[in-house]
């Protein structure tokens, strides 16, 4: 009898406007899913008190961001607050080929960048606040936004949530619980099917 091939990683991105509680989200599916590992976006931007690199992003300048830009080694890049951010492709496929699934935390553009790339192995999930001012709340009880920066998130946030119609699963974090629980349910009916080669 012929061994059968292992099964390709797959790979769950979530997108939400800041402040919906995407990493508190994120952080409590990987509790649920042990085998799924949170893939580690790069940046320009500078590190946050208590992150580390290599954890929760791979820091760097703008000269190696750049340098990866040219060789084509991202999936999808963007620039954004005046950093650049980037999925690194090498990385997400070799993850992949391992069988790992990966949780990824993208922008719209870079999820439906993705989608476009891994159409079969993909799941879209938006994460919604439930309403613009709960998220305008969120994003002031943090007290890392000036008003400039406030002003723009939430201008950001609108234009996001035009896209979530393009997501295969949009889930509404009014209590945390309800939430994490809708978005397990749709990450475990997701892995549980059949991947087409």
């Amino acid at each position: 009898m012929a061994e059968e091939r292992e099964r390709e990683g797959r790979l769950v991105v979530f997108s939400a406007p800041s402040g919906t509680g995407k990493s508190t989200i994120a952080r409590r599916v990987l509790e649920r899913f042990p085998s799924m590992r949170f893939s580690v976006s790069a940046t320009t931007r500078p590190m946050r008190e208590g992150e580390v690199d290599g954890v929760n992003y791979h820091f760097l300048s703008i000269e190696e961001f750049e340098r990866e830009i040219e060789k084509g080694g991202f999936i999808e890049h963007e620039f954004f607050f005046g950093n650049h951010y980037g999925t690194l492709f090498q990385k997400t496929r070799e993850a992949m080929a391992e069988g790992t699934d990966l949780l990824l935390d993208l922008d719209v553009k870079g999820a439906m960048n993705l989608k476009k790339l891994f159409p079969d192995s993909s799941l879209l999930v938006f994460l919604a606040p439930p309403s613009m001012d709960v998220l305008k709340e969120r994003l002031q009880s943090r007290k890392s936004e000036d008003e400039e920066s406030l002003k723009l998130r939430l201008e950001r946030a609108e234009l996001e949530l035009g896209f979530a119609d393009r997501f295969d699963t949009v889930v509404v974090n009014d209590i945390l619980e309800d939430a994490v629980d809708a978005v397990s349910l749709a990450i475990s009916n997701f892995l549980s099917t059949k991947q087409t080669t």
